[in-house]
């Protein structure tokens, strides 16, 4: 065992979720679970024994995050997601790790699944995270949606050079059409938050040229049926994103001027 507390957050029981314990306990005697959905199924309830659950209501990827870190027995944190698995290979990188310098953070590569086909190309294919931190140097911020670390300056990054954290994403198509538009409603609104702005160039050309580079530079085109699908959803999050954003702008700006009115008249 080595001295890293595994935070799981999962909003809903993932199917992965038993394997994915079943590997954190090769890795560490402390897994905290944030659970929020409905009640487990006894697959992953037995799975889950051996784990410190806390039934935390929604608040965001990042907030929930940072409520595992908080009731973390160690230190050091490896972030997992529901639907991750660790391999053999990072297990073991794993326990060779120096966890002396809290001045540094831990990039993991990742293999995505497409249903139960591994995505070698695009960018599915390259993908990679910061997962492996310490808490006192380090923390999430807390947006509904992509959530990054809060990293200070000075810290150093580096890759664990063996194994992969296994992301089985969706099932299929539907699935992943569904996701992605849960996506895009949460970006616009974080989007609409931050005061961020669409035009021209990010409803149309910005899905166009990511289309380019994840489908032909990126050569997801190898990944055969499953390639396109990626990256034809991926320009439709782009666009629905914008779209919402836009249209939330617009709602939001008819609203200020009625109250404004209302205000005058009165």
């Amino acid at each position: 065992m080595v001295p890293v507390s595994i935070v799981i957050i999962t909003k809903n029981v993932a199917d992965i979720l038993p394997a994915c314990i079943n590997k954190a306990q090769l890795i560490t005697d402390d897994i905290v679970v944030i659970y929020n959905g409905s009640n487990h199924d006894e697959g992953v309830g037995a799975a889950i024994d051996s784990c410190r659950i806390y039934n935390q209501k929604w608040e965001g990827y990042g907030a929930n995050k940072n409520k595992g870190i908080a009731a973390a027995k160690y230190n050091w944190i490896l972030s997992i997601d529901a639907d991750e698995i660790p391999d053999d290979e990072l297990i073991k990188t794993l326990h060779l790790v120096n966890y002396n310098n809290t001045h540094v953070v831990y990039d993991i590569r990742f293999k995505s699944y497409f249903g139960e086909k591994p995505i070698r190309f695009g960018r599915w294919g390259r993908d990679h995270h910061i997962r492996l931190f310490n808490r006192v140097a380090v923390k999430w911020n807390e947006t509904m949606v992509h959530e990054t670390l809060i990293i200070p300056p000075g810290t150093r990054v580096k890759k664990l050079a063996g194994g992969h954290l296994h992301h089985y994403s969706v099932n299929n198509a539907i699935a992943y059409k569904s996701k992605s538009n849960h996506y895009a409603k949460l970006s616009a609104e974080k989007y609409l938050q931050t005061g961020k702005t669409t035009n021209v160039i990010k409803l149309y050309i910005s899905p166009l040229f990511g289309f380019i580079k994840n489908y032909i530079i990126c050569l997801g085109f190898l990944d055969g049926r499953e390639g396109l699908d990626i990256a034809l959803t991926t320009v439709k999050n782009t666009r629905l994103k914008y779209r919402l954003l836009s249209r939330m702008q617009t709602l939001g700006h008819k609203k200020q001027v009625t109250e404004e009115r209302f205000a005058l008249e009165y």
